[in-house]
């Protein structure tokens, strides 16, 4: 496979499932060398949106002697905007498995435990097929299928309902946090960090970092949402400008703003279409590329509706354990709809919001509530002139718009949500 062109992870011979000989021809093994030394030197980062380098977390797990150890994947994808793991698992899953097993090499693991939300079943079904094929694996491989809730997928959650508990996030004062299952240490990396695994030990660091930037190797998987012809996932160098990205995904090419990290990310304005997609970049507007997510709002939206129906969602999906999230949250969300719907004391209500924002960062006992107030903050920026006008009584006309463009999910009763 040649390094300098795309795709990489998103290659594939059709449209379906690929099949283990598939994938063998496909990505017929270049590389001889020691897969771990290879990692150390590749810089791959973890692609779930913490952004960890992988081979430090693999150094962290080697270092902790007297325990049997565990490789789990992350596939829960919880995030409403953001289809990339899945993709990447319906074409490609032994990809996915190749990288977990060469985790599970490098750190001795007797297992590897792949998490799908309970949910997604075609996802589900990929990896059994796929797993089918794999008869003499070296390490017993299971699916585990916790339930498809967003925090569900935070690691200390996913970790806490593989111990038999309910899937939510617990408070970790100790950094870095080395997770147990059982009595046994477990490593726990995204689907598409795996894959990109995978193709390091098969092709080379060298290979790895002929695509992206020096701090930043490599390519990444794009989910693009809001106003597209398509919601499309998009395999890019990292480093590409932004503006190319969205030239990729027939977006709107003069959009109002764009939401880049996902749901506990960041709203940027026009005027950094053309801002390089890698951390280093994006981090230097205030920003972060986050698992992949990329959101367009059009001139023609409401960007403060927009962002209220967000918060509503984010605030249902809280674990509704520490008071940032019971009570913090659902606050935020109440005086943003009476920014965006109401009409009386409105400057009170701005300001009660930005004072509301300051009392419930930092406070959490996971970092779900951290993100809806970084995502508040830069909607209270990108949209000030918009809600300036909302606050003086000449709201914009999209607000009441039936067209909505960031992917919310119904709200669930609190009856509904299920934790087990």
């Amino acid at each position: 496979m040649n390094g300098n062109e795309l795709p990489r992870l998103l290659q594939t011979s059709s449209r379906s499932r690929m099949t283990l000989r598939e994938f063998e021809t496909l990505f017929a093994r270049t590389q001889a060398s020691d897969a771990w030394v290879e990692l150390q030197h590749s810089g791959l980062t973890g692609r779930g949106g913490a952004g960890f380098e992988t081979a430090r977390k693999v150094e962290l797990i080697r270092s902790q002697h007297g325990h049997r150890r565990i490789m789990v994947v992350n596939c829960m994808e919880g995030e409403p905007a953001s289809h990339k793991d899945r993709t990447l698992a319906s074409l490609n899953p032994h990809l996915i498995i190749d990288g977990a097993l060469a985790l599970a090499s490098m750190i001795k693991a007797q297992k590897v435990l792949i998490c799908v939300a309970r949910d997604w079943e075609s996802t589900i079904e990929s990896f059994r097929a796929a797993l089918a094929e794999r008869r003499a694996s070296p390490v017993t491989i299971d699916i585990m299928t916790p339930p498809g809730r967003y925090v569900a997928g935070e690691e200390s959650a996913l970790i806490h309902w593989l111990n038999d508990f309910e899937s939510l996030p617990q408070y970790r004062m100790k950094r870095p946090y080395v997770p147990h299952i059982g009595r046994s240490v477990a490593m726990v990396d995204n689907a598409e960090t795996c894959a990109n695994v995978s193709l390091i030990a098969r092709f080379g660091a060298g290979w790895f970092r002929s695509l992206g930037t020096t701090a930043s190797p490599g390519t990444q998987l794009v989910s693009v949402t809001g106003a597209v012809a398509r919601p499309v996932v998009l395999e890019v160098a990292l480093g590409t400008p932004l503006r190319t990205i969205l030239q990729s995904a027939n977006a709107d090419p003069d959009p109002q703003a764009v939401l880049l990290g996902g749901y506990g990310g960041t709203f940027i304005g026009a005027q950094h279409l053309d801002v390089p997609y890698a951390s280093e970049s994006v981090s230097q507007i205030g920003a972060t590329i986050g698992p992949g997510i990329i959101v367009l709002l059009p001139k023609k939206s409401c960007g403060l509706a927009e962002t209220t129906r967000i918060v509503s969602w984010m605030a249902n999906e809280s674990a509704r354990q520490c008071g940032p999230c019971a009570f913090g949250l659902p606050a935020l969300r109440d005086d943003l709809s009476e920014l965006a719907y109401g009409t009386r004391q409105l400057q009170n209500v701005l300001e009660r919001l930005k004072l509301r924002c300051g009392e419930v960062e930092g406070r959490g006992a996971c970092k779900h509530p951290d993100g809806v107030v970084r995502l508040v903050r830069s909607a209270l920026t990108v949209f000030e002139a918009d809600i300036r006008a909302h606050v003086a009584g000449r709201p914009c006309g999209h607000a009441r718009q039936s067209q909505r463009y960031a992917t919310v999910p119904r709200l669930e009763n609190e009856s509904e949500l299920v934790w087990e």
